[in-house]
């Protein structure tokens, strides 16, 4: 197998998990709330709240990690059909 295919299943599976995360990461912060709740008896919906930001607390490092995973594969990608393209022209030999 040549390098070309394997390059565009690493970045494409990079994509999908950093699509699948962002996508996890939004339907975690559909149900949060913006607003305090300061009498003691929302302390359930205090403690709900607390519980999404906890579990949106753990994804956003996965999810910065994954953004950055992406951008390098893409550097990566475009470098080789930049030295493709050089090859061709003859700059580069």
């Amino acid at each position: 197998m040549t390098f070309m295919p394997v390059m565009w299943v690493v970045w494409s599976l990079l994509v999908l998990v950093m699509a699948g995360l962002h996508i996890y990461r939004s339907n975690l912060t559909k149900d949060e709330e913006d607003q305090i709740f300061l009498d003691d008896s929302f302390d359930h919906e205090r403690n709900a709240q607390a519980a999404i930001v906890a579990k949106v607390n753990k994804v956003e490092p996965i999810l910065k990690v994954a953004y950055w995973l992406v951008a390098a594969m893409t550097v990566i990608v475009i470098a080789y059909y930049v030295r493709d393209i050089l090859v061709h022209l003859n700059i580069l030999s």
